[in-house]
This record gives C-alpha cells, sequence and structure tokens, in this order.
C-alpha cells in the first residue's frame, strides 16, 4: 500500500478562531475531525497526523551554503500555508482522494492528496 499526505490548506490571515466564524463552528469541526481520526485509525489507514502552529512561527534553516542560515517565517510567501495534515496508507489514490474529502468535511477545509515516493 502506498503512504499518502492529505494536506488542510487555511488561510495566513486566520485570526484567533482560524477560519472558523464562531467558536460553536470550530468545536464542531474539532469534534468531527476526532471522529475521523477514530475512523481512519478503525479502517486500517491511519499512520499519523497533527496539527500545525501558525505559519508565522516557522523557522526557515538553509544549510546548502558554508554557514547555516535561519530566517523567521514561512519559506514560502502565499496567501495559504499547511494548518495541519494526516499521512495515511491506502491501496490506491481513489481510495485516498475519499478519505481526503471525508476529511475536507470534517475540518472545512481544503485537502491536498500526494503521494509519497516510492522507497
Amino acid at each position: 500500500m502506498t503512504q499518502y499526505l492529505l494536506a488542510v490548506h487555511g488561510s495566513h490571515e486566520e485570526g484567533d478562531l482560524g477560519s472558523y466564524a464562531t467558536e460553536e463552528d470550530m468545536q464542531a469541526a474539532f469534534a468531527a475531525v476526532d471522529a475521523f481520526n477514530e475512523k481512519l485509525q478503525a479502517d486500517g489507514y491511519w499512520v499519523f497526523a497533527g496539527g500545525l502552529q501558525p505559519a508565522s512561527t516557522a523557522t526557515v534553516v538553509d544549510g546548502t551554503g558554508d554557514a547555516v542560515v535561519t530566517t523567521d517565517g514561512p519559506y514560502l510567501e502565499t496567501k495559504e500555508h499547511i494548518g495541519g495534515f494526516w499521512v495515511v496508507e491506502a491501496p490506491d489514490l481513489d481510495v485516498a482522494l475519499r478519505l481526503a474529502a471525508e476529511g475536507s468535511k470534517a475540518c472545512q477545509g481544503k485537502v491536498e492528496v500526494r503521494p509519497f515516493q516510492g522507497e
């Protein structure tokens, strides 16, 4: 089976509630994501998942030169950043896309699907 990254995208301009309009919306999404996570585990697709702190907390490390250079903030200037992710193991892309659709509905956000490289 192939492992896939299901990356949740969010706006870089999110406030304390992220992309959610109300606290209730946010809590409902958290509950739906918890249920989705439990389903992934029960169905044997789960590998790992996590939510990320805002992109503003990122540090970029460039070790390609003679000296290591670190820079505050995200690597790319973009309107969206990855806010969280799932790593799932699925038999094919169709299953991974179905899981991404369920995850998107649960978290109320767009989900990008990318397969990991083979060994």
